[in-house]
């Protein structure tokens, strides 16, 4: 197709954003990987972060991926039992040695207090934070251009009802790991940062739901210098972009967001480049020159949803169904939510997909499913 578009502020070429040739399957040997009978047995909000080797590249044999999670359950399944003492904690973090989905290669942190109970690996304590908030993880990635510090985005989140959902976002912080720090990372920084949208309206927004290195040395195909940050708002859903220079991570005057004709020091005139996304999510670059943007569609739902994007700031296309989870819905409280793409065990031309399930009665149904908390996966070939 012939042609050129504006986005981002550069010009494009039109691309075909209505149709996608794939085909689809599950991928059991990465949702099995998942299903543990002790020490960490469940958890969602599942990002990927290469320690050792390019964001935009396949993982090696010898490539250290660090998996990070949200809510996690910690505790000791027998016979499909699941045995009293269990333990949930805010987030943890796992590694895996390699590409492959090998058991004996993942290994499991959290921390523990003086009574050996597990306890988070991450907690809030920036100037903002009050008693009793505590932190589900963004997205994160290795900043070569700061001394290979690992960085990762912390929504403190604070609970405001016991009804299911009964939580709420109230600040977005930044998580600073030094370079070869060991898990369960004892000697991180954290700070508040200026990138947490509230409105008369209670409309919150945040950023961080996924990051999108398009540097070289991050193996980005069309690389400008920039790492691009995205921000998911409101009850629509809608997303938003900021980008910055690496060097200039920490640096937050310098960030700057797509409002819908240029990149503008104002974050609360950031655009809203489509709707309907969820609040994790992935942007990755195709074979073809464009662009995945991978989500659940409308944030809670059984469909994964995937939309062509021309750039990285779109524009994007409608919304193509890639999967259909409906038969992880084996009760009527399952809940699937925050698809992602995790480009670096992704074969070439594929994308494997995780997404999570979880439940609105949560305690008894993970009674009753000991393995039900815990991401799965499907692998999209591209043609």
């Amino acid at each position: 197709m012939l042609g050129i578009s504006f986005s981002g502020g550069l010009f494009a070429q039109v691309k075909d954003l209505n149709h996608l040739k794939f085909s689809v399957e599950e991928a059991p040997e990465w949702s099995a990987l998942f299903k543990r009978d002790s020490g960490w047995f469940g958890g969602d909000g599942i990002y990927t972060i290469p320690l050792n080797s390019p964001e935009n590249k396949n993982a090696t044999s010898t490539t250290q991926t660090l998996f990070i999670f949200s809510d996690s359950m910690i505790g000791t399944i027998r016979k499909d039992s699941l045995q009293n003492g269990f333990r949930m904690i805010h987030n943890s973090i796992a590694v895996l040695k390699g590409n492959k989905p090998l058991p004996e290669n993942l290994k499991f942190n959290w921390k523990e207090n003086s009574k050996g109970e597990a306890e988070p690996v991450f907690e809030p304590r920036t100037p903002k934070t009050q008693m009793n908030d505590y932190y589900w993880l963004g997205d994160g990635f290795v900043n070569q251009k700061l001394n290979n510090a690992l960085y990762i985005f912390g929504y403190r989140i604070r609970n405001v009802s016991e009804e299911a959902f009964g939580f709420r976002e109230i600040g977005n912080t930044l998580i600073k790991i030094p370079a070869g720090s060991k898990p369960p990372f004892y000697n991180y920084q954290q700070w508040d940062t200026p990138f947490f949208i509230e409105d008369g309206e209670n409309d919150i927004g945040s950023f961080g739901a996924g990051i999108f290195v398009n540097t070289k040395s991050a193996g980005a195909p069309s690389p400008d210098g920039f790492v691009y940050i995205y921000g998911v708002r409101g009850k629509a859903k809608n997303l938003l972009v900021a980008r910055v220079k690496p060097e200039d991570f920490e640096r937050f005057e310098r960030w700057r967001f797509w409002d819908g004709k240029a990149w503008n020091s104002n974050m609360n005139k950031a655009a809203t480049l489509t709707d309907a996304v969820s609040n994790e999510l992935s942007v990755s670059p195709l074979p073809d020159g464009r662009y995945a943007l991978v989500f659940q569609v409308g944030g809670i739902g059984t469909t994964v949803g995937l939309r062509l994007g021309a750039s990285p700031t779109g524009p994007f296309g409608p919304i193509i169904k890639i999967w259909d989870s409906s038969k992880d819905a084996e009760e009527k409280t399952y809940v699937m939510y925050n698809a992602k793409v995790h480009p670096s065990l992704s074969s070439r031309a594929e994308l494997l997909i995780s997404y999570n399930v979880n439940s609105v009665e949560f305690i008894k149904d993970l009674k009753k499913n000991p393995y039900l908390y815990r991401p799965r996966f499907v692998r999209v070939k591209l043609f």
